[in-house]
């Protein structure tokens, strides 16, 4: 039988890059996506939770019977459920009307058990709502044990040692550019500071949801699921990024419709954010030569969201998609996937 350490570590695997050719403005522009959706349950936060969960076991072992309880909008929650299952460990996952149903659906499959809250916190979300019932969680059973993604120092410390790393060997000594989507802010600040080190001068690019707290003074609604937060991250001090883009959701949706139309392959709503923000810098003087904007998870989750018309009427996002398509073409923007070599 595994150690829970071994279990831990075998959720972090090396994740592919693959080659983007954009066409804009009459302009061919090559991209790396990195594809966290090459991870065990599909996204990037495997590793969030490897991470989270050995900083856990080093605090006290997690064993069978253990009670571990978080907050999340999705991802999370499926590297939470699937590593404690393994542990025989369970897990309650804190969630809000705007997770995914097919998300849902694999936490059950996965044993995960859920409990919903329906009251928007205020400022454009529901994370602090989430965040009060994990509290009121903990106060009524005391053995139970918190993860905390938005304050663990383990949340940017294994995406220093894990993603960091990866992003740099695979982006080469060409590599000028990372874009990173922002929620807990923990992948930025671990990748951030391992390319820092490095210093080889790569921009760090903040990539935030229009609307969101985490990167930025204003607040207001907000669809795209594990992009943007409620408060500011607690781990991105002054001069962790070198510039924040706020994508609203209408631009971020588009992206990735247009993407899937002309490769076949569908991004999550946060990555099609991140292509959204490189575009912006693709267009602009001073454009990147090698950048590498990181995907952290695939849009087979979002089916019933982002690639849903219906979804779109019912947030009123219909025209300004459609809007936000028309002057992408209008721009000459053309999504080419070459083969699985950067």
């Amino acid at each position: 039988m595994l150690s829970p350490l071994e279990v831990l570590h075998s959720a972090i695997t090396g994740t592919p890059v693959v080659r983007l050719d954009i066409s804009l403005r009459g302009r061919a522009h090559g991209v790396l996506l990195k594809l966290e959706s090459g991870n065990p349950t599909g996204s990037i936060k495997d590793r969030t939770a490897a991470g989270l969960l050995m900083a856990l076991d080093r605090e006290r072992p997690l064993t069978p019977g253990t009670v571990v309880v978080e907050s999340t909008s999705g991802n999370l929650g499926l590297g939470l459920a699937r590593l404690l299952a393994a542990l025989g460990c369970r897990f309650i996952a804190v969630l809000d009307p705007g997770t995914p149903r097919a998300t849902r659906q694999r936490l059950v499959a996965t044993g995960a058990e859920l409990h919903e809250v329906h009251e928007p916190d205020g400022y454009g979300g529901y994370l602090l709502t989430r965040l009060r019932a994990v509290d009121r969680l903990l106060a009524d059973n005391p053995h139970y044990r918190w993860t905390d993604q938005y304050g663990n120092p383990a949340n940017p410390r294994i995406h220093e040692r894990t993603t960091g790393p990866e992003i740099a060997a695979q982006g080469g000594p060409g590599l000028d550019a990372v874009y990173i989507a922002v929620s807990t802010g923990g992948t930025l600040s671990g990748v951030a500071a391992h390319l820092h080190a490095l210093d080889r001068g790569v921009r760090v690019v903040a990539v935030d949801a229009e609307g969101s707290l985490a990167t930025g003074p204003a607040t207001g609604p907000r669809l795209i699921n594990g992009l943007g937060a409620s408060r500011r991250s607690a781990f991105l001090p002054p001069g962790t990024y070198d510039r924040a883009y706020r994508v609203p959701d209408s631009e971020a949706v588009a992206v990735c419709r247009l993407f899937r139309a002309d490769t076949g392959v569908a991004l999550g709503g946060s990555s099609g954010s991140v292509v959204a923000a490189c575009l912006r810098d693709l267009a602009a003087p001073g454009a990147p030569r090698r950048p590498l904007c990181l995907c952290a998870d695939t849009g087979l989750t979002y089916a019933d969201t982002v690639y849903d018309d219906g979804w779109l009427a019912r947030h009123r996002l219909t025209a300004a998609v459609a809007e936000a398509a028309a002057r992408l073409r209008a721009d000459g923007v053309r999504f080419h996937l070459e083969d699985q070599r950067p």
